[in-house]
């Protein structure tokens, strides 16, 4: 794979032209942090997925271009190698995993497009997703610091102003901080339920 993946720089390059282009098919993904925060959705996940179902359309591509020697097919390669980097940071050392967040010169950060990008891999498969998604339920706290970052399709908050709160504190400014170790506490929560359906 490594022998055919284009250079993650390049990737973000790639998407970012895909997503301007008038006649492609644009991208989900439109740029390496939205990309690395699905990526990270479908290794923590609650199912396994297969690749052309997550990949198509974070990158804007047909199933087809699996199967042949492209640039599209290099992107996918770079984008796998992602996910096997992601996963295997994870399974091995999870307190070192850094989400790509999108940081401005002055080094504030951005989280909202990782968040994005985290979500629309949710949206890919929102039955399994809903069991973290109610609000009456504890296990809705851990995704919090995730969507507390991300807008619906209308660009409104997702989270309404009740749910951005912890108390009477407003938590969006600092819940980034808390994704790392939300990631790896959703990997764990599912783990039991990938196992068991064999994934």
């Amino acid at each position: 794979m490594a022998d055919y993946a284009m250079s993650f720089e390049r990737l973000g390059q790639w998407m970012s032209e895909r997503a301007r282009s008038p006649t492609l098919r644009h991208p989900r993904a439109t740029s390496l942090s939205m990309l690395d925060g699905a990526v990270a959705a479908v290794v923590a996940g609650p199912v396994s997925m297969a690749s052309e179902e997550w990949v198509c359309p974070l990158l804007g591509v047909d199933p087809d271009a699996f199967n042949h020697d492209t640039e599209e097919f290099s992107a996918i390669a770079a984008t796998l190698m992602r996910h096997n980097a992601i996963s295997e940071t994870l399974s091995t050392r999870p307190e070192s995993f850094e989400p790509l967040f999108v940081r401005s010169p002055d080094g504030d950060v951005d989280p909202q497009p990782w968040c994005m990008g985290f979500y629309a891999v949710m949206k890919l498969r929102l039955l399994v997703w809903s069991r973290l998604l109610s609000p009456n339920g504890t296990e809705h706290l851990m995704l919090r610091p995730i969507l507390v970052h991300c807008i619906d399709d209308a660009g409104r908050p997702f989270l309404p102003p009740a749910r951005r709160t912890l108390g009477t504190q407003p938590i969006v400014q600092n819940a980034w901080r808390d994704i790392p170790a939300t990631v790896e506490a959703l990997r764990q929560f599912w783990m039991p339920i990938r196992f068991q359906r064999g994934a």
